[in-house]
């Protein structure tokens, strides 16, 4: 039996940070990774869709990781995201982070081509066989990798030892249920999607992993900690909040600019963080964002003095 205990809890997504000529900044990097340290988070999925990992080179990828490792000093459970649509290049982002002593790494499948499942499963396996001493987590996120983890090809990948479990980012949120049963006891599964956090915990989740985290990571805390105690009255307090967040969530996307550049301005508004702005193709702030900005970064600031 492993012991997966460092992978239970809140692990948010870690964003990307760049300075003003938009190239990674590692000193913006080293302030997220304090940030989340400070927060009391369990841990940082790094290089993933929040690390706007699709619009990256491998290098700014490495760079990331490198000062996220080397700024947490073991202080965080690290999840590395190694996925590129090249299986050399993923195999080269994983054995890098093995270098670098991470906890585990991630893969969604490859994406574009809808490739069978014995292609999926080798292209997972070779990704792992480039770090044969780190586990590995399988990303689930159908709505944007255009396929789906079926219970056959989980089946695959658990006949290769290092397959731990899934961050499941699908909405049927029986999935986890399903995985969960699939993999058993000595695995763990993530609740992916962030407007059902609660719902995947009680499903079988044995923590999440969330783009929308950091913009708020004690709420989150808050919602884990009463869903574990599992008294009525708990749970009742832990469906609020996850309505109350779900409220705040609906306004960090309800801008012209992306999502992540809305997160990083409320980052920058509520914990004077500034960890700069988007990558093209992603769309960074517009004027008229500014006022919707404003309010979401203080419904958050009230959300959190109501219930923390």
């Amino acid at each position: 039996m492993r012991d997966l205990e460092k992978f239970h809890g809140v692990i948010p997504a870690f964003y990307a940070c760049y300075d003003e000529e938009g190239n990674v900044s590692p000193e913006r990097v080293r302030a997220l990774t304090r940030y989340f340290i400070e927060s009391g988070v369990k841990g940082a999925y790094v290089g993933g869709s929040s690390g706007e990992c699709i619009y990256q080179t491998v290098a700014d990828r490495k760079l990331v990781l490198e000062n996220v490792v080397a700024e947490a000093k073991g202080r965080l459970t690290i999840i590395a995201h190694v996925a590129c649509n090249s299986t050399k290049e993923s195999m080269e982002l994983a054995r890098h982070a093995e270098s670098l002593g991470v906890d585990a790494i991630a893969a969604i499948p490859p994406i574009y081509f809808r490739l069978p499942e014995h292609a999926i499963a080798k292209y997972w396996n070779d990704i792992s066989s480039a770090a044969p001493n780190t586990d590995f987590v399988i990303y689930n996120i159908p709505q944007l990798a255009g396929v789906a983890l079926t219970p056959s090809l989980l089946k695959e990948m658990l006949k290769n030892p290092r397959v731990i479990g899934v961050k499941n980012s699908s909405m049927p949120i029986q999935d986890i249920q399903t995985f969960k049963s699939i993999a058993g006891k000595d695995s763990v599964v993530f609740n992916g999607p962030d407007e059902q956090f609660i719902g995947g915990l009680l499903m079988g989740a044995d923590g999440g992993i969330g783009g929308t985290y950091s913009a708020m990571p004690k709420l989150f805390l808050k919602m884990y900690d009463l869903v574990k105690t599992g008294t009525p009255a708990n749970l009742e307090l832990a469906k609020e909040i996850q309505y109350a967040v779900n409220d705040i969530i609906a306004g960090l996307c309800s801008c012209k600019g992306q999502m992540y550049a809305v997160i990083k301005e409320t980052l920058r508004i509520n914990h004077n963080l500034n960890i700069g702005g988007v990558a093209a193709p992603f769309a960074n702030l517009f004027p008229e964002d500014m006022e919707k900005v404003q309010a979401v970064a203080k419904l958050i600031r009230d959300t959190e003095a109501k219930y923390l």
